[in-house]
């Protein structure tokens, strides 16, 4: 028996459906998020004082959850400056730029090789280990800066992490919820997978081929990242264009060899960027060593809360979706039984319609991407995968098919390509706003999971 649904559920819904409609018209989201934030605090704590403390409570609590991507991020962008002062990172785009001679390869190359990366150490640790190297590549050959976005996100943290073939973290999840096998999920899902990834890398592609032919998209200066050997760089970048790759090569080995994934793999790439920094700190400076790593550590932290600072009000809305957010701002008043605003409110869905093949499908998509609206893309498969348990047998379809269904819906809408904070990552490595990348991915993202919708309704 669904809990009961309290007036913060209500509010919370309706304060997402405004928030969305506002990242339709591009406008920022801060203002509308903190009034979010306050009128559930009204609801659920009965005071204004409550309610306000609840805005800065939800900031704090955005915090602790994106610290370790602000950390990696931070450190990585101070590496990078320090590579880019020597010349360093231009030399280590030289051999890829040899192979990468047009936009659409650069588009396609740098989403093939994010995908595969992202298959055996998923898209965070990529995005901080390729980003930084095939930017300047993508730049040169004439691929806009959000075109290489797109095509990171959109190959990585969609495609990559949806299917999730090699760790099989997101499949065991719907599948243990489902009461199916893992297997299962990933092999009669490949249908879906297909169409979902071939539809959204074509609508990407397209639109922003477009946008280039239109001039809505202004072309990079190319001449600010020529990596031509004519160019004379001193003899430490040449050997630190060598050995850094090696280094991050040497990250991969170990991550695959001690089977390193999320967050553990992350640390060690953040690690290792760190200690490049004090390295080449001291061979570089010497006696000055001690203030020039202080000065890109101030360098790369200023860069990295200039991306997150917007983020932090907006994500705070959004995590208090979730049960342990939730809790943590305004304390446990949730209905017993509760699994969260977002999961209570999919579940109130799923039970208020009238079930057919085609219903089930779509809203099977539908509780996935609400779920996946926390920006997290994970927390809300238990409940994909349990809903798809309850309509594949109602209707007589595949439970497996459900699982994958409701497994894509929730990973690319909260995984990382259309959730802004969940873009951090790319948007980090790029210098463009999460917000910008999240509404050049909306329209695509938005198509492949009709058309996977459409696909599912035929083949379940």
């Amino acid at each position: 028996m669904l809990m009961s649904v309290t007036a913060a559920h209500w509010i919370y819904c309706i304060m997402v459906l405004v928030i969305l409609g506002f990242m339709m018209a591009r406008k920022e989201t801060i203002i509308p998020c903190i009034v979010g934030v306050f009128l559930i605090g009204l609801a659920a704590k009965g005071s204004i004082i409550g309610a306000t403390r609840a805005i800065f409570d939800s900031f704090i609590v955005a915090g602790i959850e994106l610290i370790s991507v602000i950390m990696i991020i931070s450190v990585i962008v101070a590496m990078a400056k320090l590579l880019e002062e020597i010349g360093a990172n231009y030399l280590m785009a030289a051999p890829i730029a040899k192979i990468i001679k047009t936009p659409d390869a650069a588009f396609f190359t740098i989403g093939i090789v994010m995908l595969l990366v992202s298959w055996f150490f998923w898209p965070s640790p990529a995005t901080a280990l390729i980003g930084a190297v095939l930017l300047p590549v993508a730049i040169r050959v004439g691929l806009p800066v959000i075109g290489f976005a797109v095509a990171m996100n959109i190959f990585g943290h969609g495609i990559g992490l949806s299917t999730d073939f090699i760790i099989q973290g997101a499949p065991t999840i719907t599948a243990t919820s489902g009461g199916v096998s893992v297997v299962d999920v990933m092999y009669q899902g490949i249908p879906l997978y297909a169409v979902m990834a071939i539809v959204t890398v074509a609508a990407s592609y397209i639109i922003l081929k477009r946008d280039m032919k239109s001039g809505n998209i202004i072309k990079p200066q190319v001449e600010m990242y020529n990596v031509e050997n004519t160019i004379k760089y001193p003899k430490i970048a040449k050997w630190t264009a060598i050995i850094v790759p090696i280094l991050f090569l040497l990250d991969i080995i170990a991550m695959f060899a001690f089977n390193l994934v999320g967050g553990d793999a992350t640390a060690l790439v953040g690690g290792t960027a760190a200690i490049v920094l004090c390295v080449l700190c001291g061979v570089l400076y010497k006696e000055e060593a001690l203030e020039k790593i202080a000065e890109y550590i101030k360098k790369g932290f200023a860069f990295g809360m200039e991306i997150f600072g917007p983020i932090l009000p907006i994500a705070g809305f959004f995590y208090l979706g979730e049960v342990g957010p939730f809790t943590t701002v305004f304390g446990d008043i949730l209905p017993e039984g509760s699994m969260g605003i977002l999961s209570d409110m999919g579940l109130l869905l799923a039970s208020s319609v009238a079930l057919s093949k085609p219903v089930a499908a779509i809203l099977e998509t539908t509780v996935g991407a609400i779920t996946g609206l926390d920006g997290s893309g994970f927390s809300g498969m238990n409940l994909a995968g349990s809903i798809a348990k309850v309509f594949g047998t109602a209707v007589n379809v595949s439970v497996a098919k459900l699982c994958a269904l409701g497994q894509i819906a929730a990973i690319w809408v909260g995984g990382g390509t259309i959730i802004p904070w969940a873009v951090i990552p790319v948007a980090a490595i790029t210098g463009i706003k999460p917000m910008d990348i999240a509404r050049k991915n909306l329209v695509p993202v938005i198509i492949g999971l009709v058309a996977t919708t459409i696909v599912a309704m035929f083949i379940l």
